[in-house]
């Protein structure tokens, strides 16, 4: 992952610190929960884009729904950044995981050996 990324993350983290009012007991609890508030905020804006609800319509674009993934991706990341100082580590460690483990789906079974002569 971009070095970028995680340097805005560590930014972020400082920032939200210096605001915060809530011990850090609390506040690592509240920035968990903060993941719940931006899936739902994707949730909206699919139903917005869909169409889903009729009195209102549609009220959201697809990128709306782009937008809103972002976010809940910046506040996964926020979270994992006040949960270890080594998240960078520990992200690249479990997306290595995820994909080793996808990959040993995605490997084509060995076909059978043609019997020789037919």
């Amino acid at each position: 992952m971009d070095s970028r990324i995680w340097e805005s993350v560590d930014h972020l983290v400082a920032w939200l610190d210096e605001q915060s009012t809530q011990s850090p007991q609390e506040e690592r609890l509240l920035r968990i929960l903060k993941l719940s508030e931006e899936v739902g905020e994707v949730g909206a804006a699919v139903i917005g884009a869909t169409g889903q609800n009729p009195r209102k319509g549609v009220t959201h674009t697809w990128e709306d729904v782009q937008h809103e993934l972002c976010d809940v991706i910046f506040s996964a990341l926020v979270v994992l950044r006040t949960l270890t100082p080594d998240a960078a580590r520990v992200f690249a460690e479990r997306l290595a995981y995820v994909e080793q483990r996808s990959a040993d789906f995605r490997r084509p079974a060995e076909a059978p050996q043609a019997a020789e002569g037919v």
